[in-house]
């Protein structure tokens, strides 16, 4: 069976050197030598100031809501995972959906400032499928409105634009370092900012507001993560260039078989160097789109709606109209892409599609 993407994994032997380590410090969490490790590690791979390794995605989304003091109304985008509006309602906040872009997918700058009200303290966008918003705009109205900016940075791993971290724009960004992702730690994330007062903010804020043992800064959180999931991404970290080297070539052959069909590949924004994340392609029509999984599925092979459906349908909201995420959301699939996807699978995969595509005009 071919799935949407399969988890890359180390050479155990590297791994179990990792544990070895634990085994002879008996230190598993509370920011032992290894989380130490990898945040310094991952600060010198994306170029970072500051980056603080949490238990998960979700939990770096909370913290940086909480440590912005955001409240009231929070614009975000409704065509991302699910856990970037759910995150704003758990912290009590009011999540208001400004469109998307049909052509980057991602947060439609010219619809923010007729969205912004007396009660928008802040801006939640994502980097969806590691495409980058548009950053400058979002800034020049967040500077001029006095509001925080979030980037939700999930698929966005080792993306640089303008030849600089996708990561060091906005107050903070966040990642997620589940399995799924081009890097992982089995399940964590990390917070990542510029800012000093805030980087002093979120160190307390994931650790329970801990000063020491027996005093507090002020209000946390334990969104630690442990030894064992450190070493797990220090064994993978090293792995990385090669990993989006030989998914960029799978990619290449995707567009290579599908070039001239009337299913399209979303073309990633200038300025970037990409890191080759996802594979989303939209259909003509959530028919076509269906009937291809069903074609798909025949052989085992199983893509995914990534992201359907579009947030503002969510049943614990109220109901809102976001047209372009609505029919984006309706049309657009991720084919399976990993490491080790052969140029037989994709030839398959292809050909599933063009021939189903054919049919089904």
């Amino acid at each position: 069976m071919i799935f949407v993407t399969k988890s890359f994994l180390p050479p155990i032997d590297d791994y179990i050197v990792y544990l070895h380590q634990v085994w002879d410090s008996h230190q598993i969490t509370n920011h032992g030598p290894l989380v130490q490790d990898l945040e310094r590690e991952l600060k010198n791979y994306l170029d970072v100031k500051h980056l603080f390794f949490v238990s998960n995605g979700t939990i770096a989304l909370q913290i940086a809501i909480k440590a912005l003091d955001l409240h009231g109304e929070v614009l975000t985008t409704p065509f991302s995972y699910v856990a970037t509006t759910s995150s704003i309602v758990w912290e009590g906040c009011k999540p208001v959906f400004v469109d998307i872009d049909p052509e980057t997918l991602t947060m439609n700058p010219d619809l923010i400032e007729a969205a912004i009200t007396p009660e928008t303290t802040g801006i939640l966008a994502t980097h969806v499928y590691g495409f980058p918003c548009e950053v400058e705009r979002i800034r020049n109205i967040a500077q001029k409105h006095h509001l925080k900016v979030v980037y939700d940075a999930a698929h966005a791993f080792g993306v640089r634009y303008k030849d600089t971290s996708l990561m060091n724009y906005g107050d903070i960004s966040t990642l997620s370092f589940h399995a799924t992702k081009l890097f992982h730690t089995g399940e964590g994330g990390a917070l990542v900012t510029t800012d000093d007062e805030l980087a002093h903010r979120i160190q307390y804020m994931l650790d329970f507001g801990h000063n020491g043992e027996e005093e507090f800064w002020g209000l946390g959180i334990n969104g630690k993560n442990s030894e064992l999931h450190a070493a797990m991404g220090l064994s993978i970290l090293p792995h990385v260039p090669d990993l989006i080297a030989r998914r960029k070539a799978i990619c290449n052959l995707y567009d290579q078989h599908l070039v001239g069909s009337d299913i399209i590949h979303p073309a990633c924004p200038g300025n970037t160097d990409y890191n080759f994340a996802y594979y989303p392609v939209l259909f003509k029509s959530t028919e076509s789109l269906l009937e291809a999984c069903k074609a798909l599925n025949r052989y085992n092979i199983f893509p995914r709606r990534y992201f359907y459906p579009s947030l503002n349908r969510l049943p614990y909201l109220s109901p809102s109209s976001m047209p372009a995420a609505e029919d984006i959301s309706g049309r657009v699939l991720c084919l399976p892409l990993s490491a080790d996807l052969t140029t037989e699978d994709v030839g398959l995969i292809c050909s599933i599609l063009l021939d189903n595509s054919t049919r089904f005009d």
